[in-house]
């Protein structure tokens, strides 16, 4: 997939099977008196206020993962993600709250059932790799099928199709000391893959990587998860890859989650002073897309209003031009103010012969990488339209730039479509005036 591509559109909707994952007031205190440490935060103290009974790594957090979706938890070293993540395979008990995965109870589960769980609905992908030094690729992903017990033929059949998915397929004999970082985090990933579970885990399992090679990688991830349709759990501390990769995410801070939405959400709506400092300098560009920014589409026409009706909106609105639809709000085109004069003059009624169909036009979801371009070439804003060409807005040059510096703009009739060598304001009056006269006559 294209780093400018955006992907958020995709993300599922609120379903009605239950949720993947299902973590419900999870709280982690590490020290002699977590008991006394949890109630006291439950009654309103800070981490600092609780020191003294031990360290609140995670407070009070409660969310649900849909099927299919990438949730990332994403916060500042000490924020608790970590901790959080490993509540969640039951590596770290919770102090109190309950974990589920897959409607299954971690919390409080015996060791037995744990790595039942682990083996049939749950994997994890780690920072360092944790492959193993003496086997081959195909012999490390197909590792965790061999724990469980799978015929040495079948879990070598399954290894191999994975580590094609990832790419691997010509270093299926290699040893991990071969690799690169990169090549070695996608024989992690494909031995997650190679284990059939549901859930993936990831802990901050880009960031050893070098810059470029993270961003290959997260787009890989991206590629599997919408092909295979895993739901992940991401963490990380860097907000330009939970921006790329999230669907929704999850911001933590000494140990609360302070917010949880879509990448547009957060960076569009922040909660509080503290998420907002976090988006500041945010790519916007790579998360925020065409419906995100566009503004009503005013200047806009039916095809049944005539030349004379396309005449009025130009004058009312300053505008040079507007956009022409059909029946249930198609759009058809546009149409530019010294043709119309010439039809009005005529006499001729048909605005539909000079309609052009030549327009930029794009669909809701796409990034506003893409419309950098668009935008720089087109006199007219850009039409978002959907599946059936319906109009539902626009982006003029002004939001667009508004948008990626973050400042507020005010909607405005003339903001909706930008100048074209507009006629001037005398000439269309005298147009319509002259053809007013001559339908009394």
């Amino acid at each position: 997939m294209a780093p400018s591509e955006s992907r958020h559109a995709s993300a599922p909707d609120t379903p009605a099977t239950a949720p993947a994952v299902r973590v419900r007031d999870i709280t982690k205190v590490f020290g002699r008196r977590p008991t006394e440490a949890v109630r006291r935060l439950a009654a309103g103290a800070s981490r600092d206020d609780v020191r003294e009974f031990g360290s609140a790594a995670v407070i009070d957090a409660s969310f649900d993962v849909q099927p299919g979706e990438i949730f990332v938890v994403m916060g500042l070293s000490g924020s608790g993600k970590s901790t959080l993540i490993r509540m969640l395979n039951g590596l770290l008990e919770p102090t109190a709250g309950t974990v589920e995965i897959g409607g299954r109870t971690v919390t409080k589960a015996a060791p037995k059932e744990i790595r039942d769980i682990r083996r049939s609905s749950v994997s994890m992908v780690f920072q360092h790799f944790a492959l193993l030094p003496h086997r081959t690729v195909i012999e490390n992903v197909a590792y965790g099928l061999e724990v469980n017990g799978v015929e040495k033929s079948e879990r070598l059949r399954k290894a191999r199709e994975v580590i094609d998915l990832v790419g691997l397929d010509v270093w299926a004999d290699a040893k991990p000391d071969e690799l690169s970082g990169g090549m070695q985090q996608r024989v992690g990933i494909a031995r997650a893959l190679a284990a059939e579970t549901d859930v993936l885990l990831m802990d901050e399992a880009f960031s050893a990587l070098d810059p470029l090679i993270r961003r290959e990688m997260q787009e890989q991830l991206v590629d599997l998860q919408q092909r295979l349709g895993k739901t992940i759990v991401f963490i990380t501390h860097d907000l330009n890859e939970a921006m790329f990769l999230g669907d929704r995410i999850a911001v933590m801070r000494d140990g609360r989650i302070v917010q949880i939405g879509s990448p547009e959400d957060i960076l569009t709506d922040p909660a509080n002073d503290y998420v907002a400092q976090f988006v500041q300098d945010v790519d916007r560009a790579r998360v925020l897309t065409a419906s995100s920014v566009m503004e009503p589409a005013r200047a806009v026409v039916p095809l049944t209003a005539g030349p004379r009706g396309a005449l009025r909106v130009m004058r009312d609105l300053q505008t040079a031009a507007v956009f022409v639809t059909g029946r249930g709000r198609k759009l058809e085109g546009w149409v530019r103010d010294r043709h119309v004069m010439r039809q009005v003059k005529a006499g001729d009624t048909n605005l539909d012969a000079i309609v052009n169909t030549e327009f930029a036009q794009v669909a809701p979801d796409t990034a506003l990488t893409d419309l950098f371009e668009l935008a720089v070439e087109s006199p007219l804003p850009i039409a978002v339209i959907d599946d059936e060409q319906r109009l539902l807005g626009v982006v003029p040059r002004v939001t667009l730039l508004a948008a990626l510096g973050n400042v507020p703009t005010t909607t405005s009739p003339i903001q909706t479509l930008e100048p074209v060598t507009r006629i001037s304001n005398d000439d269309l009056d005298e147009t319509l005036a002259a053809t007013t006269e001559g339908d009394h006559a």
